[in-house]
């Protein structure tokens, strides 16, 4: 098992955990998916934990599986995938961690908030 930080600002702290199998070329092609996901302009401080599992049995459909407990801030996104093959696992999740922290990073954003209360619930009149 190994265990890495990815990010040079100190803003970002996502920890790589792999267990089984997994090359270096791999490994390198999942610091760059998850960093391009997570290392983007406008977001707040992000840090967490990606775990990278491959199974060691030959007759597993999938053997690669990952989860990805990344806070954002003060929000959390988890997210799980698994696929045939460690490329496939690393796009699968940069897509969903994109998405996910998309969202959360936009959902301050497009909450509804009025500018005064209306009058039947105490506003004063003018």
């Amino acid at each position: 098992m190994t265990a890495e930080n990815l990010g040079d600002r100190n803003t970002t702290t996502v920890r790589i955990r792999t267990d089984g199998d997994v090359d270096e070329e791999s490994l390198a092609y999942f610091r760059e998916k998850i960093g391009t996901a997570l290392e983007r302009p406008g977001l707040p401080s992000v840090s967490g934990e990606v775990r990278i599992l491959r199974a060691g049995a030959h007759h597993v459909e999938l053997p690669w599986s990952a989860r990805a407990d990344v806070r954002i801030g003060s929000g959390l996104v988890v997210v799980r995938a698994r696929e045939a093959s460690a490329r496939e696992l690393a796009d699968r999740l940069h897509d969903r961690l994109r998405a996910r922290s998309e969202r959360l990073a936009h959902q301050s954003d497009t909450t509804r908030r009025t500018a005064a209360p209306p009058p039947w619930r105490g506003r004063p009149q003018q």
